[in-house]
């Protein structure tokens, strides 16, 4: 079966979600410019939107409507030559209105399993709940007769336990994109110990078609991407509790959310980023990984606090952030939450005091958005970093040891052969998280 072939009937699992709708977006794009190769046109390609939820499969089309638009608009020029044939077609207003047509036409949504029954290539991108995926990958594979192809978007499962438990036969590979797909351009792929190499070359070109950068990483619980954030994560964590020994809890997550954002200039802080996550996601994570660990315990007594609270971050359904760690109002943080009042304490309460126990920025700071996208990005962080490096204050001091600790994490998951490489920890970090530089670096020694 060929590259066109394998693609000719495909289905989403969790087609609804935020991850499953880009999915699905990048898929039915590949497809449909397949589709309409004229020595394809004689092919029937179907891509089944398959979600439990009603209210989620109804909001795809207009979600696919807009982001095919804007795919559209950024190729023009190879849509007149796929469309050179339609002589009606002939403004690019006409040609973008039948492109994103024919993109919509192949997505059939769905909230029955069965449809994944004549798949050759299942997408799945549900929770990351080993029962629960290898209950469905099962039930798809036993009844379908094709010998389907399965690519799983876990961040977490390994894809062995997939494998053996779902009896795939070496069928599957982890194809974990990054939030949202249709942007990132990270691709962490993990193979099984026994997944068939055509799968793993399809991968490769699937994902070469999309202009993804694929990282392989080992088949370890966590992989690369998460193997790092959570250890990072729970370095955070751990901070705030020992700060909350001089100060409260509110003043203790915002001293270092501020570090590890503005000293160690990422794109968000610490707390930002597991909010935007979600908090009981990252819980979840965790509780995945641990069994796999024989040196230590992922797991924080914070985090089931907070998901006790009911504080639980993530994302509503128009891309917005729910409130987690910190409070949000038009993207920005207003307040933080404090687990003794077991309520949000505005950040006004407190900036000024906390800012001033940091201490100062070092004179050459500048923020991520400007250096990461600056052509001399190295220069401007060589600068920076030898600078924290002489300074003594409060907040240089944090930013240090966070830098160690993140260094000393990326270290691990290479000599743990998570990672097969320094480059791909650091190119992982960079892409997927769009880091101004890797974790593994001579900054701070």
């Amino acid at each position: 079966m060929n590259y066109e072939d394998r693609l000719e009937n495909v289905t989403v699992l969790g087609a609804a979600g935020k991850m499953g709708s880009g999915i699905l977006l990048l898929t039915a794009v590949e497809m449909a410019d397949l589709s309409l190769q004229p020595e394809n046109k004689s092919k029937a390609f179907v891509l089944n939107a398959m979600d439990v939820s009603n209210p989620g499969l109804a909001g795809l089309k207009d979600y696919l409507q807009v982001q095919i638009r804007k795919v559209a608009e950024k190729k023009t020029v190879l849509l007149r030559k796929l469309y050179e044939e339609r002589e009606d077609l002939i403004e690019n207003g006409e040609i973008i209105d039948q492109y994103i047509f024919d993109v919509i036409k192949l997505v059939r949504p769905v909230t029955k399993l069965e449809v994944a029954y004549d798949s050759t290539l299942i997408f799945e991108a549900i929770s990351d709940n080993p029962e629960l995926k290898i209950k469905l990958l099962s039930q798809i594979n036993e009844n379908n007769p094709n010998f389907p192809w399965f690519f799983t978007n876990t961040s977490s499962v390994p894809i062995n336990k997939l494998d053996k438990e779902a009896k795939l036969d070496g069928r599957i590979i982890g194809f974990h994109f990054y939030n949202p797909p249709a942007v990132q351009r990270l691709v962490e792929l993990i193979a099984a110990d026994n997944t068939h190499q055509d799968v793993i070359d399809f991968a490769y070109a699937f994902a070469k078609k999309l202009r993804k950068k694929i990282v392989p990483s080992n088949d370890f619980a966590g992989f690369i991407g998460n193997g790092h954030f959570m250890r990072d994560a729970l370095h955070g964590i751990s901070e705030v509790e020992t700060l909350t020994k001089e100060m409260s809890f509110s003043e203790a997550v915002y001293m270092i959310n501020k570090v590890s954002q503005d000293y160690l200039i990422r794109p968000m802080g610490i707390f930002q980023l597991v909010d935007y996550v979600g908090v009981d996601v990252c819980q979840y994570i965790m509780q995945v990984m641990n069994p796999y660990l024989t040196d230590e315990n992922l797991h924080s007594p914070l985090l089931d606090q907070m998901i006790g609270l009911n504080v639980k971050g993530g994302q509503y359904s128009n891309g917005s952030q729910k409130d987690g760690f910190l409070k949000y109002e038009k993207g920005r943080v207003v307040a933080v939450f404090d687990t003794e009042k077991k309520g949000y304490v505005p950040i006004s309460d407190f900036k000024e005091k906390c800012d001033a126990k940091l201490e100062a920025l070092p004179e050459s700071f500048a923020p991520w958005k400007q250096v990461n996208f600056d052509r001399n990005k190295t220069n401007i962080l060589n600068r920076y970093f030898d600078e924290l490096k002489t300074m003594e204050t409060p907040g240089a001091e944090l930013a240090k040891k966070y830098l160690i600790r993140s260094n000393e994490i990326g270290l691990k998951l290479v000599s743990d052969k998570v990672a097969n490489s320094t480059d791909d920890v650091n190119t992982v970090m960079l892409t997927g998280f769009y880091h101004a530089y890797g974790p593994i670096n001579d900054y701070i020694k």
